[in-house]
């Protein structure tokens, strides 16, 4: 325990299915964690009770109070305003400028600090794994969707409008696949699981062979990273090759990325390459090499985050630790 009876902090992670809070200590060892679902279809008011909710099952699951919380770090899937602590716009919620900053803090009568989620998996990572030490870090996670995080010279970089780093949106492939956003080609709709669960799922239709609707079922309703590791363990060809069409353009964005903002570290993290890594990560570098100008990528580091679920909430309590100074 610290010293002081208040040395303790809480991260959450704000998703559109899932809530995740943990309680840190100035170490940024997690010592509890809760969970909850998220159900945004009720409205910002009853998520963010549920936000509030879910921060004092995990401080009660430490036998703490949060009279000995310090600051709260939430990430929000979205654009947002760390200084007036709203969430600007958050599609996945469905919510345009809510002042998530003011509600939990009258839920919870503890500071709050606010970031947009792709930021607060970066600065966990860049404080936990990598010790803060790199100037620059981008963070790429490839989940449900595709997101970044900048740090620049030691920094969370967020740019003009607050949306720096929705690279999930970088154009691949002119006149590509459908994104959700709209456009055509973009990178999430490229190699994100949900691109990947539909390439499986149109190959399937044109009467190709995969173990993954023996796993989960004729349309693959619920397909999970973990079913294609298990599937491509077992041999299976189809999801192999995939898997590896989406870490190929996953290498394409990151040579992008050096090209673009040359950091000394690219982090790569997000429920796909939590599961995949072993099928992905040798793919994914050698690609980024491939198509990073020559003399761009020395000496720079392509690597997987190790902390899986507790990457946002570990930023998150980054973020209370360096706000309640």
């Amino acid at each position: 325990m610290g010293d002081n009876p208040r040395d303790y902090f809480v991260g959450a992670d704000l998703g559109g299915t899932k809530i995740l809070a943990g309680v840190f200590d100035d170490k940024l060892n997690c010592l509890s964690r809760a969970k909850l679902s998220t159900k945004a279809q009720r409205g910002a008011n009853a998520v963010i009770e549920r936000v509030a909710r879910c921060i004092r099952d995990a401080v009660d699951e430490f036998d703490l109070d949060l009279k000995s919380i310090r600051g709260v770090g939430v990430g929000a899937p979205g654009a947002c305003d760390p200084e007036s602590g709203r969430v600007i716009f958050a599609p996945n919620l469905g919510w345009e400028n809510v002042p998530l900053r003011k509600d939990l803090e009258k839920l919870l009568d503890v500071p709050v600090f606010i970031e947009n989620d792709c930021n607060l998996l970066t600065l966990g990572a860049y404080e936990k794994e990598l010790k803060g030490k790199p100037r620059h870090v981008v963070g790429i996670f490839v989940g449900t969707g595709i997101g970044a995080g900048l740090i620049l010279d030691g920094k969370p970089f967020s740019g003009f409008n607050r949306t720096a780093g929705e690279i999930g949106h970088m154009v691949l492939e002119v006149g590509g696949p459908k994104c959700g956003c709209g456009s055509k080609g973009c990178f999430e709709a490229l190699a994100s699981r949900t691109a990947i669960a539909r390439r499986i799922q149109a190959a399937v239709k044109e009467g190709q062979k995969t173990l993954l609707t023996g796993l989960v079922g004729d349309d693959l309703p619920d397909l999970r990273s973990g079913d294609l590791r298990k599937a491509i363990r077992r041999g299976d060809k189809l999801a192999e090759k995939v898997v590896e069409e989406a870490a190929e353009y996953i290498g394409i964005a990151v040579a992008n990325v050096i090209n673009l903002i040359n950091p000394e570290v690219v982090v790569l993290g997000g429920g796909v390459i939590d599961a995949l890594e072993e099928e992905m990560l040798a793919i994914i570098v050698e690609t980024a090499h491939d198509y990073a100008m020559q003399g761009t990528d020395k000496g720079i580091d392509i690597v997987a985050s190790a902390l899986g679920d507790d990457a946002g909430i570990t930023g998150g309590a980054v973020l209370a630790k360096k706000g309640a100074k």
